[in-house]
């Protein structure tokens, strides 16, 4: 029996027992974790120096990749540290802190994709008042409401977990700390103020998630009421990134969070964590990009103007 006070760090879930797999471990999560950091660092030196760029579209894919960045270098870094060195501790503050910045920069994330169909929306729905109802005043507002509310949200829950007492040791069946796993290590009784918080803000997140919907519905009903072919083609290479963000977002983290505890096991809970906290912040610069010639001009442009300097 142990409980929160005697407790100085957890131990987290190790990917393999022998060596060879903890170095491949390592070299994978080392090729994502730079592939997430090239790609969005590109996306984010192309839209600050490309003037083309300075639009509200762009001034929130900036603040998207920099949540991205975050996100993944609040779990992955120490995973890999962790296979690299064998070991799986991590110190009691080290854990609230990790658990602090993922859930915020994540949170940050959903509430700045709603901000970012929001956008989408009124570019194609109501063209003629973008420019008022999207200003860079109201930009900057919107991008600073997902931040701030995302902070609240994230401290609010770091501080109720952590103050619960904890009954059942200090192994964590994840490779970082997350709230699910420190929650199966409190006392039984003890955390249904925690519960209630994370009803209140699956409430928060299903009205983003309703207004997500509804946005979608109104702008591809206004899609296929463009005459042109070419129209609907722009439209669409608009409004289907976003979406197919949106998408792998909220689908794993759903999956993550909402699975019948009949079909979970380490394994699955560790696989679904990947593809929600690893995976998108490595993928979603590709998919900005592939459709989006805008910024293929302005990233071309900017390795371009690299290698020259380097000759």
């Amino acid at each position: 029996m142990s409980n929160s006070s005697s407790i100085t760090q957890f131990l987290l879930l190790a990917f393999a027992d022998t060596r060879e797999l903890q170095l491949l471990h390592f070299w994978l999560f080392l090729a994502i974790y730079l592939a997430a950091l090239l790609s969005n660092g590109l996306i984010i030196t192309a839209v600050a120096c490309d003037h083309r760029l300075h639009t509200p579209m762009y001034f929130f894919l900036l603040n998207l990749s920099l949540l991205d960045l975050g996100s993944i270098s609040t779990t992955v870094p120490k995973s890999m540290a962790s296979s690299l060195w064998d070991t799986r501790g991590i110190s009691y503050l080290g854990c609230a802190a990790q658990v602090f910045f993922f859930l915020f920069l994540v949170v940050a994330e959903f509430y700045l994709l709603t901000v970012m169909a929001y956008d989408r929306y009124v570019a194609i729905c109501k063209p003629l008042r973008y420019g008022t109802l999207l200003g860079s005043r109201a930009c900057v507002h919107m991008a600073a409401a997902a931040w701030g509310s995302a902070f609240l949200n994230a401290l609010l829950h770091t501080a109720n977990t952590f103050s619960l007492p904890l009954c059942q040791g200090n192994v964590l069946d994840q490779f970082f700390c997350e709230i699910p796993q420190i929650l199966k290590l409190s006392c039984s009784h003890s955390y249904r103020s925690e519960v209630g918080l994370i009803v209140v803000s699956l409430l928060v997140a299903f009205s983003c998630f309703v207004f997500l919907v509804v946005s979608y519905v109104q702008i591809f009903r206004a899609v296929l009421r463009i005459p042109s072919e070419q129209g609907r083609h722009k439209a669409f290479s608009m409004c289907l990134p976003h979406l197919a963000v949106v998408s792998l977002f909220i689908s794993t983290g759903v999956f993550a969070y909402l699975k019948p505890p009949s079909i979970s096991s380490p394994f699955l809970d560790v696989v679904v964590a990947v593809l929600y906290s690893v995976v998108p912040p490595a993928v979603n610069p590709l998919i900005y990009s592939m459709r989006n010639q805008e910024l293929k001009d302005a990233l071309k442009k900017l390795i371009q103007s690299a290698v020259f300097q380097q000759q």
